[in-house]
């Protein structure tokens, strides 16, 4: 049973990613941080009682500012594979804590490399890198498209993609970077422009809240969906030998148009419930990233399975359902 771990497991991705690993029959370890309330939730589904035999997901409690936690767990844990997803990674909260997402999304990587170097064991190595790292590049971008980071957040997640190929190239290690382009699902934090909006206009279009405030809503994105992209995560570590792959659809739509595609499924005009707040502006922004994915078609025979407007509808329909719950008393935490 190969073993994989995951830091950031309670994430978007981590959730997906660990579905996906159990059902290839792989033993999964998770990284969390430890917290007075639940930050567990999307694992609900994944979870077993810890005392039960043969338990597949096993949680380990830790951060990515403390090295010497993680050379213990990787060195007793023993990984086949690591998958490096936690950071801070709200862009716009980057620029609010600029120190605290340098230090957790840049030298966190740096730690967790080191952490597999002083075990001495040589698991194979995903980063997490973003599209965010192309800023004010225009696009198509692609793995040879320069970098112009235009956010804390997006300078701390290039030095990562740096010193992951440097230890790569430096120690032999199999080390690769993932540039993921947006990647967005119901599971999606409520803070992300895409799931702010579906979950705001559900609550509307049930009566229960009146305005949406959103920043600039002409920025462009190469919007998937997010189990694809997690699937590509594993196919990078399956491959022969090391490489670096940007992962996207090849198409970029507005915020404006993924306002127009959620309200329209609930039948809804979406210009007479959102206002411009200058507060969700970032001081620099990036206008519009669209991803080349050609060379992890070729070598991975990785291509997205759903489109933008399915994506939409997913995630509309999913908060629609989760309200229509919640109303009704249904899939609540028992106190």
């Amino acid at each position: 049973m190969p073993k994989a771990l995951i830091t950031g497991i309670t994430g978007q991705d981590g959730s997906y990613l660990a579905e996906q690993l159990l059902e290839k029959g792989y033993e999964v370890h998770g990284l969390i941080r430890r917290s007075s309330s639940f930050n567990t939730e999307r694992l609900d589904n994944l979870y077993r009682d810890p005392h039960e035999e043969q338990v597949q997901l096993k949680l380990h409690h830790g951060d990515l500012s403390e090295s010497s936690r993680l050379v213990r767990l990787v060195y007793e844990i023993q990984p086949d594979e690591v998958y490096h997803l936690g950071a801070q990674s709200h862009v716009r909260v980057s620029f609010d804590i600029p120190e605290y997402t340098s230090d957790i999304t840049g030298m966190g990587t740096v730690r967790l490399l080191e952490s597999m170097r002083d075990a001495g064991v040589t698991p194979r190595f995903y980063q997490a890198s973003s599209s965010e790292m192309f800023g004010s590049t225009p696009p198509p971008q692609g793995e040879d498209t320069v970098f112009h980071p235009r956010s804390p957040y997006a300078v701390a997640k290039v030095a990562a993609y740096w010193i992951t190929v440097n230890y790569r190239e430096s120690y032999g290690m199999f080390a690769c970077n993932g540039i993921l382009f947006n990647h967005e699902s119901p599971r999606r934090g409520e803070t992300f422009v895409t799931r702010k909006i579906t979950r705001a206009l559900a609550r509307i279009h049930a009566g229960l809240q009146d305005k949406l405030y959103l920043g600039n809503l002409d920025a462009k994105r190469d919007w998937g969906y997010a189990p694809d992209y997690t699937d590509a995560m594993w196919r990078m570590l399956q491959a022969d030998e090391p490489n670096d792959y940007v992962i996207a659809t090849g198409e970029m739509h507005s915020i404006r148009e993924f306002l127009d595609v959620a309200a329209a499924r609930l039948g809804m005009t979406w210009e007479d419930v959102v206002e411009i707040d200058p507060r969700y502006y970032r001081p620099a922004e990036v206008d519009a990233l669209c991803g080349d994915a050609s060379k992890a078609k070729a070598e991975l025979g990785w291509t997205p399975t759903v489109t933008f407007q399915e994506l939409v509808t997913i995630m509309i329909d999913a908060d629609v359902k989760a309200l229509e719950d919640q109303l009704a008393g249904r899939g609540l935490r028992q106190s």
